[in-house]
């Protein structure tokens, strides 16, 4: 009897830890940690006391807390790419992301003298950036060998899949568009806009689940990935119908399509005659199915289970005081009481 008892009371703090760790995690924010950085870096001109430019640090900062405030999530990872990420797709097409390699100036401002000065600044700011996070009540991760777009992915579309679960994704990336479904949205910080079916099937005029057949005829310019020659929207939706069904259609119905066309058009050859472009695109940019080791998701999903701790209020004001952040954030506390600390409630989940 006494042993039943014990048993009856495990399997309530079973059932009661079960719960709490559903609640923690029924609406996930995860953010592209690295796109958010250098997008505020190259926008946010802001100095400090000593002159120094502090937009980087500012400018995340802010964008995160703008997006907690907004979302309200239960919940709040922030993802950077891993060193070694992106050897993976370059093994593939060794040109992947070649056009980065030229140095360019990332802020349009005068805040800095040369591209030297403007990259240790970088350096620096980044480097500061990863020791706010420690003090914040959110997950941080970077794993060597893979990029954040691929942990992103597997945190949204494989590791929670529960029909409770929402995940919302912030980047100005375009590749995460082909992940929206009824559970997984997209906000674009630039457009101000949450990327939902509906909103796909309103901007671009097709399925969402058609999102990535559609990237993979067009390309990808940052990635260095060639498109089509001729091959857009416009001619998708008028030369080809089969594109704008409600169901998932592949390369090789688009390839077949082009191929019995009665009345053939240049888009036509063009698809007809590329589909081994088309595959290998396909293969570079896909993140429905991720093709990373099955350690590396085990330690996402284990670093995505551990327990989130608590906005730690006086390092960061102390952080804060000594980058001299005030010119820019006045009211720290209003600011931290209407986005981070809503996060404390699910950190003892």
């Amino acid at each position: 009897m006494k042993n039943r008892y014990f048993e009856l009371l495990r399997q309530v703090e079973q059932d009661r830890t079960t719960e709490q760790v559903t609640n923690r995690d029924s609406h996930i924010l995860v953010i592209d940690g690295l796109n958010t950085f250098i997008r505020v870096f190259s926008a946010v001109p802001a100095l400090n006391d000593d002159g120094d430019h502090i937009g980087g640090v500012t400018g995340f900062l802010r964008s995160v807390a703008s997006v907690i405030r907004q979302v309200k999530p239960t919940r709040c990872v922030v993802v950077f790419d891993g060193k070694g990420g992106s050897v993976r797709r370059r093994s593939i097409y060794s040109n992947y992301k070649a056009n980065r390699a030229v140095k360019t100036k990332f802020n349009r401002h005068e805040e800095f003298e040369s591209l030297e000065d403007e990259s240790a600044s970088m350096k620096r700011q980044f480097a500061r950036i990863i020791e706010y996070m420690h003090c914040l009540p959110v997950t941080m991760m970077a794993i060597d060998n893979i990029e954040a777009d691929d942990a992103i992915a597997y945190i949204a579309n494989e590791l929670y899949t529960k029909e409770n679960e929402r995940v919302t994704i912030v980047s100005t990336d375009r590749d995460f568009l082909q992940l929206v479904n009824h559970r997984i949205s997209v906000w674009s910080p630039v457009k101000k806009r949450l990327y939902t079916p509906a909103l796909m099937r309103e901007e671009f005029g097709f399925s969402e689940k058609n999102y990535l057949l559609y990237r993979t005829f067009i390309g990808d310019k940052s990635d260095n990935i060639p498109g089509l020659d001729g091959v857009g929207l416009k001619s998708l939706l008028k030369y080809f119908p089969v594109f704008t069904e409600d169901r998932e259609i592949t390369i090789e119905e688009m390839v077949s399509y082009a191929q019995e066309a009665e009345k053939k058009y240049k888009v036509h050859e063009q698809v007809a005659n590329n589909k081994e472009q088309l595959d290998l695109n396909h293969q570079l940019m896909q993140l429905k199915d991720v093709d990373i080791p099955g350690n590396t998701k085990l330690l996402i999903a284990d670093m995505m289970h551990r327990k989130v701790e608590r906005l730690n209020t006086y390092e960061l004001k102390k952080m804060f005081m000594a980058d001299k952040m005030y010119t820019v954030i006045k009211d720290v506390d209003g600011w931290l009481n209407g986005s981070f600390n809503t996060l404390n409630a699910y950190t003892s989940l």
